[in-house]
């Protein structure tokens, strides 16, 4: 694939963009509600462990670690410190199962990361916790198709400026394609760069806000299958 006008970079982000991620997160907060139900009702439990997990995102970050210690501290809270030490086991157990999951890429991403390969400069930026993104990257097999790996404490316009400066030609003339258009959309326009929307079916509630449909941009697509042609519309 020819490079297209000045775009020279582009970013991907990688959970529930090149590989399910949040599906996983909802199995076992499932579980956590069952290993909870007689102290509340499914939807009590999930809202208190989203409170958990809001309060918690500045101390223990992004990923399974902070998601398992915000679960512990739910079942702590709802059983008012009466919980058994056999749940928080099963709760370090479900933690332990998320960290081993075998990495299932979605459709499109390999083909599609392959096709831009080589004419532009791919950067893969994710955050979380990097012992479990450098595992869901090696699983992936994609890991060798990126001229960079960044894996981040989050995203944000700052971000996204010393990626794209560091691996590219600075943000505007760099692209960042991701499902979350808090984290991976918004940041990078605000930054000088393009963003693109690839929404996926489940996205964590903290990641909702409004789509910039005004931000020239700004695009959207519905699979990774539409970038190359996406990328290649922009060279007008």
């Amino acid at each position: 694939m020819q490079k297209t006008g000045q775009l020279t970079t582009i970013g991907f982000d990688a959970d529930d963009t090149l590989w399910q991620n949040e599906q996983f997160f909802r199995m076992t907060e499932k579980r956590l509600a069952a290993m909870l139900a007689d102290h509340g009702e499914e939807e009590h439990i999930s809202a208190r462990l989203l409170e958990a997990e809001r309060r918690n995102l500045a101390v223990y970050g992004f990923g399974i670690k902070g998601f398992t210690l915000s679960m512990i501290e739910t079942a702590i809270e709802v059983t008012q410190a009466r919980v058994p030490a056999s749940i928080i086991s099963e709760i370090l157990g479900a933690g332990r199962e998320m960290l081993s999951h075998p990495i299932e890429v979605l459709p499109h991403a390999r083909e599609t990361v392959e096709r831009l390969a080589g004419a532009f400069r791919l950067v893969l930026i994710t955050k979380g916790d990097l012992f479990d993104q450098e595992r869901k990257l090696a699983g992936s097999g994609l890991g060798d198709l990126f001229d960079a790996i960044e894996i981040v404490s989050d995203k944000n316009a700052a971000t996204y400026a010393r990626v794209f400066s560091r691996h590219g030609d600075g943000p505007a003339r760099s692209m960042m394609v991701g499902n979350s258009l808090k984290s991976d959309v918004l940041p990078a326009i605000e930054a000088g760069g393009w963003g693109v929307h690839v929404p996926h079916e489940l996205t964590w509630v903290l990641e909702h806000v409004e789509a910039p449909i005004a931000e020239p941009r700004f695009r959207q697509i519905s699979d990774l299958g539409q970038l190359p042609e996406l990328i290649e519309s922009l060279a007008g």
